[in-house]
């Protein structure tokens, strides 16, 4: 391999070769999604073309998860199959597992580049340096010192104090391994100001930080004009979003404005914490015809001990009348939560208690996670750590449960009508999609994607409801 540095006013880079192609894989959740779209529009904008198919890719980035070690696992395992499937192509490492194991991820054969969640945006430059001059200044340009920036096993690492990052990279990604090309995500909001005992999240994707309200208009409009017609805003601490403005602005300013200053016909919220489900948040999307009414509540436990050494900042009881106030505001809404199994301490008392809490409250559907020990947080050294067997059997248990709940608010809406939006997927003769309240909805014939309908639905086949436009 031959390199040189280049100096300037940015940090240095490596500069090797000519690229022309590029492949973007993406890992976790929708804020890793939309931080690789925006590397994508970086890409193409300074002239490389994408390609789906990673063999005939030049440049291949990984956009990588480190929430949980099997996180870490298919990352690596992707890296070896992308180096086995196309020797010759480089591969840039970035994302969550790229800020917290840059020398991990280097030792590893293939890879060209490691790149933290600190120097996302120099992605583009650092892949084809000399046509710098065309990025899009819109995208900005965040400088961070650079901690690492040195060669090991002929890899380049370029990772920086990730709480010095002040900027957000923004750019619509759309769900294409799902056969969902017409519902864009949109981040609006990363980092996290939490410090839950589990979690290292926080410490890879820095403070909390929010893309200032005419940029999340502007991008909305842009879509709006691209005739989408439903958007998903995401973060990865939503709910706080605008409080690191200047001057500080409340998320339901955020939602007003969409539904004020856009035409958008659909707006749909990712997950919020409870403690950012205001009564004036709940409101706005009761009243609203335009907001989707679906609420994603992450709970993790309902156990109040677990939940105090979670280092979590609510109780049990204040998630409880929150989800009932939801409810009450919303009777056809879904309501989701994220529910982890297998904290460290957790007793057969404490799961239990967690499971009648659950089935307790009007959940529609659930997240099950099993505890993963990631290395810097508190829990990895915590006493008590639970079998891996236990850990199943309690996902497992959680699993049913919330399945039970799913089937039940399925069957409430047979025989009724629903609106819902088309999805890219057909298969025999039905057009996939995907419901107001969030339910998989079959209709019958086929139909373009994107487009808003009324459906009558017929009856409910295992998860799915099957049914006709009316």
């Amino acid at each position: 391999m031959c390199a040189r540095t280049r100096r300037g006013a940015g940090p240095r880079v490596a500069i090797i070769g000519t690229v022309t192609t590029f492949y973007v894989e993406n890992f976790g959740c929708r804020a890793t999604q939309a931080d690789g779209a925006a590397i994508e529009r970086g890409l193409a904008q300074r002239g490389l073309s994408r390609t789906r198919d990673l063999q005939d890719a030049s440049v291949v980035v990984l956009n990588t998860c480190t929430v949980t070690s099997a996180a870490d696992h298919d990352a690596r395992a992707a890296i070896r199959r992308i180096h086995r499937k196309n020797p010759d192509c480089r591969i840039l490492v970035t994302g969550c597992y790229a800020q917290r194991a840059p020398e991990e991820i280097a030792a590893i054969p293939g890879v060209t580049w490691v790149v933290g969640n600190s120097h996302k945006h120099d992605i583009a430059g650092l892949v084809a340096p000399e046509q710098m001059e065309a990025a899009d200044p819109a995208l900005g340009h965040d400088f961070v010192p650079v901690e690492s920036l040195r060669p090991q096993a002929g890899t380049m690492q370029l990772v920086g104090d990730i709480f010095a990052h002040t900027s957000l990279m923004a750019a619509p990604v759309f769900g294409e391994a799902a056969g969902d090309l017409t519902r864009p995500n949109l981040k609006v909001q990363d980092g996290c100001d939490n410090r839950c005992s589990f979690c290292i999240i926080p410490f890879v994707r820095g403070q909390s930080r929010s893309l200032p309200l005419d940029q999340v208009l502007r991008e909305i409009d842009a879509l709006v004009e691209a005739d989408y017609r439903e958007v998903v805003i995401s973060g990865i601490n939503l709910g706080r979003w605008g409080l690191d403005l200047d001057p500080p602005q409340r998320f339901a300013k955020l939602l007003r404005a969409i539904l004020d200053k856009t035409d958008l016909e659909r707006l749909r919220i990712s997950s919020v914490e409870p403690m950012d489900w205001s009564d004036e948040v709940i409101e706005l999307v009761a009243r609203s015809p335009r907001i989707a009414k679906h609420a994603h509540v992450p709970l993790q436990t309902g156990s109040d001990r677990v939940l105090r050494r979670m280092h979590r900042k609510y109780r049990p009881w204040h998630y409880a009348a929150k989800i009932r106030k939801i409810r009450a505001a919303m009777p056809a809404a879904a309501i989701g939560a994220d529910v982890m199994v297998g904290f460290p301490g957790e007793t057969e008392s404490d799961f239990e208690e967690s499971r009648q809490f659950i089935a307790s409250l009007p959940f529609t559907y659930l997240h099950v996670f099993t505890y993963s020990s990631r290395p810097g947080t508190p829990s990895a050294e915590m006493a008590g750590q639970v079998d891996p067997l236990v850990r199943r059997e309690r996902n497992r248990i959680l699993r049913e449960l919330a399945a039970e709940k799913k089937r039940a608010f399925l069957d409430g809406f047979v025989g009724g009508k629903l609106s819902t939006i088309t999805l890219s997927a057909q298969q025999d003769d039905c057009t996939e999609s995907l419901t107001d309240n969030y339910l998989k909805l079959m209709l019958r014939g086929r139909h373009a994607p994107n487009r808003m309908l009324s459906a009558r639905v017929e009856r409910r086949d295992g998860d799915v409801l099957i049914g006709n436009v009316v």
